[in-house]
Parts: structure tokens; sequence; C-alpha cells
């Protein structure tokens, strides 16, 4: 299926730019890295090598958005300590 090191690098899309992924195999697990082009920013998932490679996409890409997202203003109200 995947071969052993980076299997290969594949451009999506995003709302606001392209998204660059790698694919590399480790062992029994595929580690999957999701870069922003325009920001440079990356995130890395490790998933089983038995998804699919919209599976892996999809949940890197989820991790990117919500990376690129952590520069949004923290909530007005802290919480409460018990």
């Amino acid at each position: 299926m995947y071969s052993q090191g980076v299997e290969s690098c594949y451009r999506g899309a995003m709302a606001q730019g392209e998204v660059l992924f790698e694919f590399s195999q480790v062992g029994r697990q595929m580690r999957v890295a999701a870069f922003d082009a325009a920001t440079g920013v990356e995130v890395i998932v490790i998933t089983p090598v038995t998804a699919t490679k919209t599976q892996m996409q999809q949940l890197a890409l989820a991790k990117l958005r919500r990376k690129l997202g952590e520069g949004a203003a923290p909530p007005a109200s802290p919480g409460k300590f018990a």
C-alpha cells in the first residue's frame, strides 16, 4: 500500500489557501504532515495505515485549521475553579 519513507506529497485546497500533505509510513502507522503554504504552519498526525488517504487528509486538515484558529482571542470568561 505505502512504502517506507516519504510516500508522496499532495496539494489540497483550504478556504484561505493551499495545503501540502506529506505521507510517511512508520511501521504499521502513517505519519501525515499538513503544511499551510501561506504561513508555513505545520501539523502532524499519526493514523492507522489501514485508513484511507482521504480520512488521513481530513484529520490532518482539521488539526491544521484548529491550530491556525488558535490566534483568536480567548473567551471573555475564564471559568471558575472548584
